[in-house]
């Protein structure tokens, strides 16, 4: 077992407001797993857009209480186990941190469910980048929208992390990849991960040029992680038959929980609304989500293959994990009001 000392660092924050301005580095003591819990030793930390929401008080599902540490994600050596979960002792792994936060840390408590090994082959950063962004491209494009070779998509926020992923995971496939962007500086990014067209939606229309791109008939798949601000025009250039993913919210977080689908649209575009939510459970809990709430969670195993596929595709050359910036534990503050500030490419990765 690894020794460690009786505390470890973490970024937390006692409040909420803007990231530069509420995260404290405190040092506290190592939490220990309770039983069905993995503790990890944090070798990377990927930054996740819903990461911000822990900051600032945005639209959450559960709100943690304070002082907490932000950080839906980590990568690292698993250092100790909770009983019924020895056999994970050792390995190197990718993991979503209990509750969704507290990875702004040398240490984090993890769920087995959430949790998947990685090869100790693949270095980081890139080992740290290969969790949610391309989970959930692969959940959007291959597992709802059934994407096929030929076939043409419309990536958008497309120089995210998420964005990264899913050109690459469609290009990967045999698909046309048109993506847009919010500035223009971030088209040689998009473009040297295999997009063939890049459009910036706040200078161009990217309905005219998806529309001459595609004789006039629509993309055959709109994966949209950014909502309200596109996705009336995204109606517009999308194919008979099409289907359009709906990964997230980010222009308006607000609508999250707001009705703001117009059926007779929706029934005019004939298309299918696809829709992605990273959360893994295993069978037990999905019975009594499903039971409780209606609500249907990934089944871990479902997990499982998509992160085997990936691995094997980042092994083989066929996808580079899209690393777009590596920084210093010490950084975690300014690197996270620079992703709010939408002034980065890729995934970013903290060192601690």
């Amino acid at each position: 077992m690894t020794k460690v000392s009786a505390q470890m660092r973490a970024w937390r924050l006692h409040e909420y407001g803007q990231p530069i301005e509420v995260l404290r580095l405190e040092h506290v003591e190592i939490p220990e797993p309770g039983a069905g819990e993995l503790r990890v030793k944090v070798l990377g930390i990927p930054f996740n857009l819903n990461d911000l929401e822990r900051v600032t008080g945005g639209n959450m599902m559960v709100k943690p209480e304070f002082p907490y540490s932000p950080g839906m994600e980590v990568m690292g050596l698993v250092d100790k186990c909770g009983s019924g979960c020895e056999a994970w002792h050792g390995k190197h792994v990718v993991a979503m941190p209990a509750g969704a936060h507290g990875g702004y840390a040398e240490f984090a408590i993890c769920p087995p469910v959430s949790a998947f090994e990685v090869p100790k082959e693949i270095p980081l950063p890139d080992v740290a980048a290969i969790y949610f962004p391309y989970h959930l491209a692969w959940l959007g494009l291959i597992e709802r929208a059934k994407l096929q070779g030929g076939e043409t998509v419309l990536i958008h926020a497309a120089a995210g992390s998420v964005g990264s992923a899913a050109i690459q995971l469609a290009v990967n496939a045999g698909a046309r990849v048109i993506a847009t962007v919010g500035s223009d500086d971030k088209s040689e990014w998009c473009r040297k991960l295999g997009a063939e067209i890049i459009v910036n939606y706040n200078s161009d229309d990217f309905v005219a040029i998806v529309k001459e791109a595609t004789d006039k008939k629509g993309v055959d798949i709109v994966f949209d992680t950014v909502g309200a601000a596109v996705m009336e025009q995204s109606l517009a250039a999308i194919a008979y038959n099409g289907r359009y993913i709906m990964m997230g919210f980010s222009s308006d977080k607000t609508v999250a929980d707001e009705k703001f689908l117009v059926p007779r649209k929706l029934a005019l575009s004939n298309i299918s609304l696809c829709t992605v939510m990273l959360a893994y459970a295993d069978e037990a809990v999905s019975e009594f989500l499903k039971d409780g709430m209606g609500w249907n969670f990934v089944p871990a195993a479902l997990g499982e293959k998509i992160n085997e596929i990936i691995v094997s595709l980042v092994q083989k050359g066929q996808i580079k994990p899209a690393v777009g910036r590596v920084v210093d534990f010490d950084d975690i503050p300014q690197t996270l009001q620079d992703l709010a500030d939408r002034k980065t490419v890729g995934k970013l990765i903290a060192i601690p």
